[in-house]
């Protein structure tokens, strides 16, 4: 049993939440995913086994995603989710955790106050918010204290995030709502519009990361794929390659490449020249989508990094910057808006 205090950093992500305690690492990776009983209001489950649940429930049993593009969408649900994950890791204590959360920079201030009031709800004895693009690229080794810009690409699930970073803060940022989410998506329209197949969301998911790609392979890469034949309403299956993947990833991928360069179109001169000699760093799930890095760097002309890990990196990020607690401010200060948001 601890009797002291413990510091918890969180990265909440659309499909993905996972916890950092001090002095321990990464403790929790759960799926952002709570399953509840329509009539009577009750959580039945949370995390990884309501994942096991989808698609296989009664229909007073319902799959709810409470976080929507990084931000909260169903607060009471969050709040209970958050409740049961922190006590999976914290044993007793005299003292409630410290939590440092991970939102997207384009976060509104009434967005921050339902983070806040959330996790306090939770059990959470102070609330600090955290920009996810600062947390990346505390996780991928940079000094974002250095008057040295820094670019960030963050392609998670539900977000695409693009930043320029130097002297702590973030310089510019462009979210996108085209992510992993809407690759699996737009892998469903595909094959739908080309071999009259319906597949679910979780078979685009498997295609997406078995040959799913950006750019030409060097070996054409082929997978079958099992769905409901929409003309006779029967159990089909068909093979689809990689050419076919570049195909149906092309408009997300044209999204996500419109909104770096719109990011570096605003960006400093100075802090360009910065970018230019220190490369583009890429993290997140999606950002593993085979090629991407490449397409990015040919498209820019800047040497793009995807991470070692880039699923955890920023929850490692936001690790690290739990030592900073001290001199951080409860809440947060948007550098949008110039103004701090307090509890």
């Amino acid at each position: 049993m601890l009797f002291f205090e413990r510091d918890i950093a969180i990265d909440l992500g659309t499909m993905t939440t996972l916890i950092y305690v001090r002095g321990r690492g990464i403790t929790l990776r759960e799926a952002t995913l709570v399953a509840m009983d329509r009539s009577n209001g009750r959580m039945l489950r949370i995390g990884e086994e309501a994942k096991k649940m989808l698609g296989r429930t009664p229909a007073n049993i319902v799959p709810i995603h409470p976080i929507v593009a990084g931000v909260i969408s169903d607060y009471d649900m969050t709040a209970r989710m958050l409740k049961e994950f922190i006590s999976r890791i914290t044993s007793f204590s005299l003292f409630k955790p410290r939590v440092l959360i991970c939102v997207p920079a384009s976060i509104t201030g009434v967005e921050e106050r339902a983070v806040i009031d959330a996790a306090i709800e939770a059990g959470a004895r102070k609330v600090y918010l955290l920009e996810s693009s600062l947390a990346t690229a505390v996780g991928a080794g940079i000094d974002i204290n250095k008057p040295d810009g820094h670019m960030v690409i963050d392609i998670g699930s539900g977000t695409t995030e693009a930043a320029v970073i130097s002297l702590g803060g973030v310089v510019e940022c462009e979210s996108v709502k085209a992510a992993g989410m809407t690759f699996d998506e737009a892998i469903v329209r595909y094959i739908r519009k080309k071999h009259n197949l319906l597949i679910g969301l979780r078979t685009a998911e498997e295609l997406k990361q078995s040959i799913g790609c950006v750019l030409p392979r060097p070996e054409v890469a082929y997978e079958e794929v099992k769905g409901r034949c929409l003309i006779t309403g029967l159990p089909r299956s068909v093979t689809v390659s990689s050419t076919d993947m570049i195909e149906a990833l092309d408009e997300p991928v044209a999204q996500v490449m419109e909104a770096v360069h719109m990011v570096l179109e605003r960006t400093p001169p100075e802090l360009t020249a910065d970018i230019s000699q220190n490369g583009i760093v890429l993290s997140g799930g999606g950002g593993q989508l085979w090629g991407l890095d490449k397409l990015i760097e040919e498209r820019t002309g800047i040497t793009t990094i995807l991470v070692d890990d880039a699923l955890s990196c920023t929850a490692y990020g936001a690790g690290r910057m739990l030592q900073n607690l001290d001199d951080m401010n409860e809440g947060m200060i948007n550098l949008a808006r110039r103004k701090p948001s307090r509890i």
